[in-house]
């Protein structure tokens, strides 16, 4: 692959510009139309999918490599968007999660890529990576594409390489009952009261290997009145699939005290998974890392590379920039990381697409 060098500045004002769009999980459109306008000019053939991704090829299939990079976010149409600079650090809603990363993907790309080489490669900028998007850009991507193996690209965390995917079990907690007035039914079950019950149960049980979060908390119809409905969103995280199977085995057994009814609702399900230290991906990306100076950590997060990694395609995910404070308003990235970020995956791709050996 060419030596090439890339224009931080560029790179950041593409990030602006995504960033300061609409672009939550299920309203992704307005991004992906916009990266097909930035990409008029670029090589290789884009087209957008059945699921809603762009997807960029350079070749044809079968693919070596397919660079998954997510274009939505955490924020909803309410969000006052917007992306200032100061101190050195970019600073706004989605900037780091996932704009930066869509901005370097789509740079380096157009260069790196333009040459014909010797392993076709696919860049597809996934929806439904967020929230309860369950993943469905990359499920549909790893499905058909069938690439060899998968880089998925994140904002945020340069200091690492994602070997280990944190999968998720996210479902919806409801009990309902008959209601009632808080002094003349007095006695009767409450649904708030079960439902509270309910939740410091899973909370207690919760453990550093299994962690559960109480996300979302509604019901009753107020301060005088015996709750006939209370619902909650609650998840749990872990890199065990196993503990996951298991949680969910046990949920299937719960029940509400007389009077009262129990569901629970399955929204999302994240597979958990791992590449090992020395598979032959893994080692490529930890060299090409080593070339520009980056250290040889390994952690673990949720991303895209789930989805393959869940159908049998090795995966890692790799940070771009050094961020701050994902996921909220705050969010922020350092503008001098940026220049980092594109070279780390210059070198990745170079170290992938260039060497005669399996993924």
């Amino acid at each position: 692959m060419p030596e090439v060098t890339f224009d931080p500045a560029a790179i950041a004002a593409d990030a602006v510009a995504l960033a300061e769009l609409p672009g939550g999980t299920g309203h992704e459109r307005v991004r992906i139309d916009w990266l097909q306008r930035r990409l008029t000019r670029a090589p290789g053939r884009r087209r957008v999918d059945d699921a809603g991704n762009l997807v960029w090829t350079f070749g044809p299939p079968p693919y070596r490599l397919a660079l998954l990079v997510h274009v939505d976010d955490v924020f909803d149409e309410a969000t006052a968007r917007g992306v200032t600079q100061r101190d050195g650090w970019l600073c706004g809603p989605g900037i780091g999660d996932n704009a930066i990363a869509v901005a370097t993907a789509a740079a380096v790309a157009e260069q790196v890529l333009a040459e014909p080489g010797p392993w076709p490669a696919a860049v597809v900028f996934t929806v439904g990576e967020e929230g309860l998007g369950g993943l469905r850009g990359a499920r549909h991507a790893c499905r058909e594409l069938a690439p060899e193996a998968v880089l998925a690209l994140e904002g945020h965390g340069c200091d690492r390489v994602f070997t280990d995917a944190v999968g998720s079990l996210r479902v919806r907690v409801t009990v309902t009952g008959p209601g009632g007035h808080s002094w003349w039914d007095r006695g009767r079950p409450s649904a708030v009261h079960e439902l509270v019950g309910l939740l410091h149960a899973m909370i207690a049980s919760a453990s550093a290997q299994l962690p559960v979060n109480v996300g979302l908390v509604d019901g009753g119809t107020g301060v005088n009145a015996i709750a006939g409905r209370a619902s909650a969103t609650v998840e749990w995280r872990a890199t065990d699939q196993a503990a996951l199977d298991r949680q969910e085995a046990a949920l299937a057994e719960l029940t509400a005290s007389p009077g009262l009814r129990l569901s629970v609702e399955r929204l999302d399900r994240r597979p958990a998974g791992s590449v090992p230290r020395s598979h032959p991906l893994v080692a490529a990306v930890l060299r090409a890392r080593s070339s520009i100076g980056l250290p040889a950590a390994t952690g673990d997060g949720s991303t895209d590379a789930n989805a393959a990694l869940a159908a049998g395609i090795p995966a890692i995910a790799l940070g771009c920039c050094e961020g701050r404070d994902m996921h909220a308003p705050a969010e922020r990235i350092r503008a001098d990381s940026i220049v980092t970020g594109a070279e780390q995956l210059r070198a990745v791709l170079a170290e992938i697409l260039e060497r005669n050996q399996p993924c």
